[in-house]
């Protein structure tokens, strides 16, 4: 059987993408291919469940239009779907005289994008959120929580609804392109398909060249640790407090997020994770490191940044450095409030000239359309990005 579509990867952008192929033709086949055994079990079920407003990206960018449009769609699909979520605002807060400076910066990007943001100072700050301290803040009343693996089960109930096929347990392992199809291989298991998309997040590069692209990139692995508060702490927050970001790095920083169940964690911090997908505090993989460790885009990154990478990975080794982080605007946290929680780990596409890769980033073929970055804020503009994706393959031949 020969499909119209095949897709790679069962994270969010891959099965919104499938839901909008399928949207924009009825009735035709696809099959979706996912290596995991359940769907959404790397970077969409291991990130902090933020629904973002688009504060924070340049305005009339890709970027700031798809977050503000998917923000929206994501609140709409929960309604339509019932997923519970909550829109509880978020507090970005100044600490020092140049976060002031910054806070000032994004106010004025917020207004560019048509943001709803309003600049608070310390008096208000304290007011609302008394464990909080700084020297001022914005707020954003738009942004909100939700559980998006939950959003990726009802994506694949459409899927299914729809007609499409879902493989779990299928990792692909050859990719072959000819004629006027494409054949994807998983052990002995095949498909084939007039038009392949990938959404392979932390393996993406790996799979575009296996479909014989050229490539120069390589996707590093940086892992964002979290803690838990005590249950006792649930209440300590009620919105959500992020750090004012520094503009050189594509990390927002520590910050306490309310979830979806009532709990509340702190993190992530952001330092080199030594396997694509361990998530435990030590994981290694050797081919993962061989990978990177080879591709001289790597230590070029790590010569631009070596001030920020010491800084987070003495944080990971030193948990009083990673809770002096915490209490320049949570002061009465302590070292016992930290309780591990499951880490993160983040696609980071970086190029072979050392830089970061901080827009899309494909690569493709007659057939073929590989996402090799999707970048953050992918999970909130994940509706919107398989617009734009499912839009791109069918204006190919």
């Amino acid at each position: 059987m020969i499909h119209d579509f095949c897709v790679i990867g069962g994270g969010i952008v891959g099965l919104a993408t499938a839901k909008r192929l399928l949207e924009l033709r009825p009735g035709a086949s696809l099959v979706l291919i996912e290596k995991e055994d359940a769907l959404a079990l790397h970077q969409t079920g291991h990130n902090s469940g933020v629904i973002h407003s688009g504060i924070y990206y340049a305005p009339g960018s890709l970027k700031a239009d798809l977050c503000r449009r998917g923000a929206v769609a994501t609140r709409e699909f929960c309604v339509e779907n019932d997923i519970p979520f909550e829109i509880c605002g978020k507090h970005i807060v100044a600490t020092n005289a140049l976060e002031l400076q910054r806070l000032e910066a994004l106010g004025e990007r917020a207004s560019q994008n048509r943001i709803v943001a309003e600049r608070i100072d310390a008096a208000e700050l304290g007011r609302r959120e008394p464990n909080i301290a700084g020297l001022g803040a914005i707020f954003t009343p738009s942004t909100g929580i939700v559980d998006y693996p939950k959003l990726c089960e009802a994506l694949a109930n459409i899927i299914f609804a729809k007609g499409g096929e879902i493989v779990l347990g299928a990792a692909v392992d050859a990719i072959r392109e000819e004629g006027d199809s494409v054949t994807v291989r998983s052990g002995e298991r095949s498909w084939t398909a007039r038009k392949l998309i990938t959404c392979a997040g932390l393996q993406s590069d790996r799979i575009a060249r296996m479909g014989g692209l050229r490539i120069d990139h390589r996707i590093i692995p940086f892992r964002g640790e979290y803690f838990r508060l005590p249950a006792a702490k649930n209440n300590i927050v009620s919105t959500l407090i992020y750090p004012v970001p520094d503009p050189d790095l594509p990390f927002l920083g520590i910050h306490l997020t309310r979830m979806i169940d009532g709990s509340v964690t702190v993190g992530p911090n952001a330092v080199l994770g030594f396997a694509r997908e361990g998530y435990g505090r030590f994981s290694f993989n050797a081919t993962d490191m061989l990978d990177f460790a080879a591709f001289p885009g790597l230590w070029r990154t790590l010569a631009k940044n070596t001030r920020s990478a010491t800084v987070e990975l003495r944080n990971s080794l030193w948990k009083r450095g990673y809770l002096a982080e915490c209490r320049k605007y949570c002061p009465s946290l302590e070292l016992a409030d930290l309780a591990p929680s499951p880490a993160g780990i983040r696609a980071q596409a970086v190029m072979r000239d050392g830089s970061l890769v901080h827009d899309f980033l494909f690569v493709e073929s007659e057939r073929q359309l590989h996402v090799c970055n999707a970048p953050s804020p992918a999970a909130t503009s994940a509706l919107p990005i398989g617009e734009m994706l499912a839009d791109r393959l069918l204006q190919r031949n």
